[in-house]
């Protein structure tokens, strides 16, 4: 079964998000530092696997975004509003 990546977002999400709450919390230098080296070293292992995923899609900028379908008439009052 192949992973998603988005469970490595949500890995990479946690730790930096818990680095973030040691700092506050001013717990010991050096497990903030490798904590944080290790969300870094997770960043790359992310953006690798999100840009090799294999994801494919029918839809183009024509469509623009999915929750909010844009129409050729809403463009054209848009136009002659602005103008």
């Amino acid at each position: 079964m192949k992973a998603s990546p988005f469970v490595y977002i949500a890995i990479t999400t946690f730790i930096l998000f818990f680095v973030t709450i040691l700092s506050a919390l001013n717990y010991s230098f050096s497990w903030v530092f490798y904590l944080t080296v290790l969300g870094q070293f997770f960043v790359l292992i992310m953006v690798y696997k999100v840009l090799r995923d294999k994801y494919t899609t029918n839809k183009t900028f024509e469509h623009f975004y999915e929750d909010a379908p844009i129409r050729v008439d809403e463009i054209t009052k848009e136009k002659f509003r602005s103008s």
